[in-house]
């Protein structure tokens, strides 16, 4: 987990870059447990030979809802904490593009800008991030997204 700031200081972020990840491999037994949780088998995902064989892709590649689902970790890892959080809860997303296969034994991580950030009420604040997903070693990103959160915060932490 990064910093932990107050929360007039992270409305203050807004339009910055807030964040990066540190790097994780997307191996293939992450990819089986995957396709297992979502039973999604396709051989892209599970068959190496067949994907080397009978795909531009060199081997298998991670499912595109795999790469999204790490968002979770990079999140914990590269952005700041607003003090007195309650929760945070995934508010939907606004846009998110697949751009290029994570190949299985990549390394991918994840880079923040806090795009938006909006009080709907003092202990409520809807934020957007949008962030990038880069494959270590690669020119284009695997996914970009607009993310949408509600972060709820303690009525004691807010500036009288």
């Amino acid at each position: 987990m990064s910093a932990v700031v107050e929360r007039d200081v992270y409305l203050g972020l807004v339009g910055q870059e807030i964040g990066v990840s540190s790097w994780h491999v997307v191996d293939q037994q992450r990819i089986d447990v995957f396709a297992d949780a979502t039973e999604d088998h396709q051989f892209i995902h599970v068959d190496a030979e067949r994907a080397k064989r009978e795909t531009p892709f060199g081997g298998t590649i991670a499912h595109g809802f795999l790469t999204l689902s790490l968002l979770s970790v990079f999140s914990y890892e590269a952005m700041p904490t607003i003090a007195g959080t309650v929760m945070g809860v995934n508010y939907g997303f606004d846009k998110v593009r697949f751009l290029s296969p994570v190949r299985a034994g990549a390394r991918v991580r994840g880079r923040f800008t806090l795009a938006e950030a909006n009080l709907r009420k003092p202990t409520e604040l809807l934020t957007r991030s949008t962030i990038t997903v880069e494959i270590e070693g690669e020119p284009k990103p695997a996914l970009v997204a607009d993310w949408l959160g509600l972060i709820y915060l303690a009525p004691q932490a807010i500036p009288a």
